[in-house]
């Protein structure tokens, strides 16, 4: 430092043309900065390309450590400053440009996973997981180069590294678990983003996000289950999304005993077959069915009418209206529903006692 300070004092210039050549080509820089991003902008806005809207976005921030890591080797080059001063600056602006790159990665890779990732055949669900596995993997990428430009050994510290990761795992246990817990799910493509599930715990809704230490489940009235990885993956899960979003669901019908098993049916069938094409979500193949099922019950006869749904939350809608068409249908037709029904008898003492009709 108080070499500096007699270099200031006996020969400003030395500092100066330093300073001068930094500041000019610092400045140079910019300018070719805003020109490229410009660009970059225009052409997103033309050809609207997602590309080139990650791009611009990738390289605002690390573009201007670029230009000042330019601007400082120029003036090292056309400065007298001692070598001591300059000996490492080549490393030190080399390691400065890897740090730089490797923000400028990790951001490129995070959005390209985000944006693109679902369309790569046989690659991971878009998670969050998937995003920080790519963005760790980038920066211990960057780590090693930064260390290997230092002329740091790695080989002794991955072997450090493999001895004191007994002591971290054991430490963080729980967070592992969750961790692998939640890579496990994401690559075995059970649970996948958008799919509603149920656990046999009760909890259930669309799948919105598997990060790595939990995932993330919006129920059907907007609210967010938050259900750790280690949980999840030994739960017992009923995924209402596979084999296909296509599903059977049925509605129960209680009839008199009074009525004629024969006609319930074909009224009913006919009433299912023509609210197919009328109630959203039901779908015509497979067809609908109505079977004499559960049969014999303690208040009348039970039918069940069965059809076909696009997927699982259409079957409340679904439900509700073919309710109210069996309901008018039966009306018409004379069927009387039936309805809990007991007959009381009286002993010689007086006492009730109860029997089903």
């Amino acid at each position: 430092m108080l070499k500096l300070r007699r270099i200031a004092l006996e020969d400003p210039m030395q500092l100066v043309w330093p300073l001068v050549t930094f500041a000019i080509v610092f400045l140079i820089g910019l300018v070719i900065r805003r020109l490229v991003l410009r660009a970059l902008r225009v052409w997103t806005d033309r050809t609207e390309s997602r590309p080139g809207l990650i791009l611009t976005d990738a390289l605002r921030g690390p573009m201007v450590i670029w230009v000042a890591i330019v601007g400082l080797h120029m003036a090292l080059e056309v400065s007298d400053l001692p070598a001591r001063y300059t000996q490492n600056s080549s490393k030190w602006l080399l390691v400065l440009w890897i740090v730089s790159l490797t923000m400028m990665c990790v951001r490129l890779g995070g959005n390209l996973v985000r944006y693109y990732g679902d369309q790569v055949p046989g690659a991971l669900p878009v998670t969050t997981l998937t995003q920080t596995l790519v963005q760790l993997a980038v920066v211990l990428t960057g780590i090693l180069l930064a260390l290997t430009a230092l002329e740091f050994h790695i080989t002794p510290i991955l072997t450090a590294l493999g001895v004191g990761g007994l002591a971290v795992a054991l430490a963080l246990q729980d967070t592992l678990s969750n961790l692998f817990s939640g890579f496990y799910v994401a690559v075995a493509r059970q649970i996948r983003l958008a799919d509603y599930i149920k656990l046999n715990t009760g909890e259930e809704g669309y799948v919105a996000d598997i990060g790595w230490r939990n995932t993330t489940v919006r129920t059907l009235g907007n609210n967010l289950i938050l259900i750790p990885n280690a949980k999840l993956a030994q739960a017992i899960v009923t995924n209402y999304y596979l084999p296909e979003k296509r599903m059977g669901t049925s509605v129960q019908v209680t009839v008199s005993y009074t009525a004629d098993p024969d006609q319930v049916e074909r009224i009913l069938l006919d009433v299912v077959r023509r609210a197919v094409p009328e109630i959203p979500g039901v779908l015509a193949e497979p067809g609908p069915s109505v079977t004499f099922d559960p049969g014999f019950v303690e208040s009348g006869l039970g039918f069940t009418v069965s059809f076909q749904i696009g997927e699982f939350v259409t079957q409340f809608n679904a439900k509700n209206e073919m309710r109210k068409r069996i309901l008018r249908r039966l009306r018409e037709e004379g069927v009387v529903l039936a309805v809990p029904v007991r007959h009381v008898y009286l002993d010689e003492e007086g006492h009730a006692r109860g029997r089903p009709a």
